[in-house]
């Protein structure tokens, strides 16, 4: 197995980080996904979690609700639209935990070995998503400090504003004192004698 790091840690594939899914807000992948890496058909994997229901409590895997399954199909149809239209029920879903059962259910060495692999990916999501954490927080701030900032700038253009049609308004009536406008009197101007 090709090696990740001078520390010796094993490189998880990439085909594997792509089957973890969100459901119900836990990070799962479903049977035919687990059946396909097993090597297994997907029919042999559930029956041989249906002879030991007792291994998977709730907390290691669940079934898809109807809804569920229509929603992932949709998100699935986005990225691509080939994949996983055929099936037909709600699969079920193995969370971290469930996986690592698996390897003890499915007893063959590629089982084992694929375990191992997916838990890898498990916990690889959970230190992304640790690190993912701290740099949402930092973005956060940033953008608490560039909307603070947009405020202020918005504040200061409305106060320049006023300031500009105070200054349009003091310079017309400077243009006015400078050039009075001609006006004709208005009244009675009495004729002079000779005009009669």
């Amino acid at each position: 197995m090709p090696k990740d790091s001078p520390a010796g840690r094993i490189a998880v594939p990439s085909f594997i980080e792509r089957r973890i899914y969100v459901v119900r807000g836990r990070k799962v992948m479903l049977d035919s996904d687990l059946a396909e890496i097993y090597e297994v058909p997907t029919k042999r994997l559930n029956e041989a979690v249906k002879r030991n229901l007792a291994r998977f409590p709730e907390d290691f895997m669940f079934r898809l609700s109807g809804e569920e399954l229509a929603d992932w199909r949709s998100q699935i149809a986005t990225s691509n639209p080939s994949a996983k239209m055929g099936i037909r029920r709600p699969p079920h879903a193995f969370t971290e935990h469930g996986v690592a059962m698996l390897s003890a259910v499915l007893t063959s060495g590629r089982a084992v070995q694929m375990s191992i692999l997916i838990v890898r990916a498990f916990v690889k999501l959970r230190e992304l998503a640790a690190t993912n954490g701290d740099l949402a927080g930092k973005i956060e701030q940033i953008e608490a400090a560039q909307e603070q900032h947009v405020h202020t700038q918005q504040r200061q253009g409305r106060i320049l504003e006023q300031h500009a049609s105070v200054l349009v308004s003091v310079v017309q009536d400077v243009q006015r004192l400078k050039n009075p406008p001609i006006t004709r009197a208005i009244g009675f101007i009495p004729r002079s004698p000779r005009q009669k």
